[in-house]
């Protein structure tokens, strides 16, 4: 659902909780040591979850902006395919194109990088860059909802882990969501790894 389409209330509460967490997260990002720690998190997690079978598991990372907690040091220790989201179109999911370390980058949709050579790939991981989380598992990203679609598809296709990537200090009571909205199956910070509460049902 698009920003258009939703309650006006509803949308001016994630706006001012967009605006609120950017700051905090813009702030947190000064913290050098985060990353790596964090990373160092999402390593191990990905071999216990994945085992054997991890060297063929294609992992869906992010190149940061803005703040964002920045996962690069995991997806170039990651033994299997890498690849990066690309935008496809303003209401479609996303779709994924392989990355490695030094492969020549475009500028994508709002000013991301991407592969300049698209090979695609379809993620079973997939590290979710985020504004806000809370401990049911929900997210709040820009607003253009292009996780929750893709996380929609690819789970009506098969298995796949989707793993919110953040600061602590991008906790929240509750994010305010809508029935589109997709749960993170687990979210990692600098501190701890944290398994969502049962799934939380919409009214």
């Amino acid at each position: 659902m698009s920003n258009q389409d939703m309650p006006a209330a509803l949308a001016q509460c994630k706006a001012q909780l967009r605006r609120d967490l950017l700051e905090r997260r813009q702030a947190a990002s000064q913290n050098a040591d985060a990353s790596k720690k964090t990373c160092t998190k999402l390593s191990e997690l990905l071999r216990k979850v994945f085992g054997a079978e991890l060297t063929q598991t294609v992992l869906s990372g992010y190149i940061p902006i803005r703040g964002e907690l920045d996962p690069l040091v995991a997806m170039t220790l990651h033994p299997g395919p890498v690849a990066l989201p690309v935008v496809r179109a303003k209401g479609e999911a996303l779709e994924f194109h392989q990355w490695h370390p030094g492969c020549a980058m475009v500028e994508g949709a709002f000013k991301t990088l991407i592969p300049a050579q698209p090979a695609l790939l379809v993620p079973q991981a997939l590290i979710v860059p985020l504004v806000a989380f809370d401990r049911h598992g929900f997210r709040l990203g820009y607003g253009g909802g292009f996780y929750d679609r893709t996380l929609e598809q690819l789970r009506a296709s098969g298995r796949v882990l989707a793993i919110g990537f953040g600061y602590d200090v991008q906790e929240v009571d509750q994010v305010p969501i809508e029935a589109t909205d997709q749960q993170l199956d687990l979210i990692i910070t600098p501190t701890r790894i944290i398994r969502p509460d049962a799934p939380y049902r919409h009214n």
